[in-house]
């Protein structure tokens, strides 16, 4: 197998403020819409001055660090004006990305800076640099001590009318004050990549597995039985990817496929499939035996499961659009049977549970939230219609939101007594390093 060379990241090349300047200039004015930031930052790359790999994957994060840090920064430069302001909350019901911001570009940056403790090259002297720095430590004092309540959210890059979002949570869950704090001051920090065996293998090959990606490069390692990649080479390169031997997908997405113990000869239903990446999951432990029907409101997500299992080279997964507006016209074995053995609901949400992952997503959620509860109500109610009895229905989220997961489950339950609740939970952060997700599994009992 021919090796791949990792990538050099030399790290004694510090980005400079003119590289960070001029891509956040090209972001605001390009982005007015403000598209997924790590799409935005590709399409970058692949035009006008190429910076060399490290400086790229510098910029890169330090992009990402400033999705998440963005209304911190706002927060310190007004309380390094007005020491005395309290008016947060009011604050930020009327923040949002497009605001204007409150410091210039220059000073944006050095809170981005100094929040990231990193190294960039700073080209000048900023005005007030020393008293901005000493406010910057005070105010990370605060923090420390649990002075701020606010400023504590700030600084990990929740806002501040979030708060009861997370105590919601924090109490559905049954966290202790460490899981808590925990979770909260994990938010700024990505995850690793989780990748999962594209087919049932056993340890000696998964260990197999974990090699041939170490010898491309890929910084790849188990954690408790599971793989992952935290660095080096990208993983879409190396020679297990382009075999087919693996996916990437979180860890937290791979337990909602395992929520539904899909078995060889079932008959599943993922009703929001998109891309597919749970239909393979679950089509991994099938065994060719069986059928996993997997539908979705958008044509382009189904072309690449089509792509991805041909890949796979699985043959029992069939794939059509479905808008949920009205009940899925069952196929005639499934209709023969009453109905799928399985169905998963994988439902739009806020993606709250991806935010470390993708951090300018935060600043998307607010104003749909209410449409999005309607929608996945709809959905839940009509995915329902094609259960068997005694079949089983799953609900999923990639939030952690009370109100888009415990709280439709509960609503759902109230308007269907014919299905009763098995068990439903978090999933991922804060108790193992990966995206939050929730999942409940019902079962139809007449």
């Amino acid at each position: 197998m021919k090796k791949i060379p990792a990538p050099m990241t030399d790290r004694h090349s510090p980005l400079s403020y003119h590289d960070l300047l001029a891509t956040w200039q090209q972001w605001m004015d390009e982005a007015p819409d403000f598209p997924p930031l790590d799409q935005w930052l590709r399409k970058q790359a692949k035009r006008g001055e190429k910076l060399p790999f490290s400086q790229r994957q510098q910029l890169h994060d330090a992009m990402m660090q400033a999705m998440h840090f963005r209304q911190l920064a706002d927060a310190l430069e007004i309380l390094f004006k007005d020491p005395e302001f309290d008016d947060w909350y009011n604050w930020d019901m009327i923040w949002s990305q497009n605001s204007l911001p409150k410091a210039i570009p220059q000073h944006f940056w050095y809170w981005i800076q100094l929040r990231s403790g990193e190294n960039w090259q700073t080209p000048y002297q900023l005005s007030q640099q020393k008293e901005r720095r000493r406010h910057f430590i005070d105010c990370r004092t605060r923090v420390q001590q649990q002075e701020h309540p606010v400023l504590a959210l700030l600084w990990y890059g929740i806002r501040p009318n979030w708060s009861t979002l997370i105590e919601d949570r924090a109490a559905a869950s049954e966290w202790t004050p460490q899981a808590r704090t925990h979770f909260v001051r994990s938010q700024p920090h990505r995850p690793p990549l989780w990748l999962r065996p594209a087919n049932m293998i056993d340890d000696h090959q998964l260990t197999q597995l974990e090699q041939a990606l170490q010898q491309d490069g890929v910084e790849a390692g188990l954690e408790n039985g599971r793989l992952q990649a935290t660095g080096g080479s990208d993983i879409f390169y190396s020679q297990a990817f382009k075999n087919g031997e693996l996916e990437v997908q979180d860890l937290a997405s791979q337990m909602i496929a395992e929520s539904l113990n899909p078995q060889p000869g079932d008959k599943i239903w993922d009703a929001c499939a998109g891309a597919g990446g749970k239909s393979l999951a679950m089509a991994s432990v099938m065994q060719q035996k069986g059928s996993i029907t997997a539908t979705d409101i958008n044509g382009r997500k189904l072309e690449e499961l089509k792509r991805r299992s041909k890949r796979a080279g699985y043959r029992n997964i069939r794939s059509f659009e479905w808008d949920g507006d009205s009940p899925l016209r069952l196929p005639a074995e499934i209709k023969k049977q009453g109905g799928f053995d399985k169905v998963l609901v994988d439902a739009p949400c806020s993606s709250s549970g991806t935010w470390r992952r993708n951090p300018d997503a935060r600043w998307r959620t607010t104003d749909r939230r209410v449409d999005l509860h309607k929608l996945q109500q709809k959905l839940l109610q009509q995915a329902a219609r094609g259960v068997r009895q005694d079949g089983l229905l799953a609900y999923a989220t990639c939030s952690w939101f009370v109100d888009e997961n415990e709280d439709q489950v509960k609503e759902f339950l109230k308007q269907n007594p014919d299905f009763t609740l098995l068990h439903q939970n978090l999933l991922g952060s804060p108790e193992v390093n990966s995206d939050t997700m929730f999942v409940a599994v019902m079962k139809r009992v007449s």
